[in-house]
């Protein structure tokens, strides 16, 4: 299962991890380790279940395109990283 790591914001809204999921891509992934997570979904996605504006995945290291990153696929032995970015002055 795919290895996911939270940012510290995140963290306080989702248990402390990594967290392990299914999937064969990252939305799949996310999903189900969200699913056990209902109240943090809305941090990371919206309501059509599309990646929120300001969040940022990385996975194996490699920065997603904002528009793309929910079809990436992925290995079991993946490690995805969720950030939230925070905007204003």
């Amino acid at each position: 299962m795919a290895e996911i790591h939270f940012t510290s914001h995140l963290r306080n809204i989702v248990p402390d991890g990594p967290l392990s999921a299914a999937g064969t891509t990252v939305g799949e992934a996310l999903v189900n380790v969200l699913a056990a997570q209902p109240h943090a979904r809305s941090y990371v996605l919206d309501d059509r279940g599309a990646l929120r504006k300001h969040v940022c995945i990385f996975a194996d290291g490699e920065r997603l395109p904002h528009e793309a990153a929910l079809t990436r696929r992925i290995s079991p032995n993946s490690k995805l990283y969720v950030m939230q970015a925070l905007s204003g002055g």
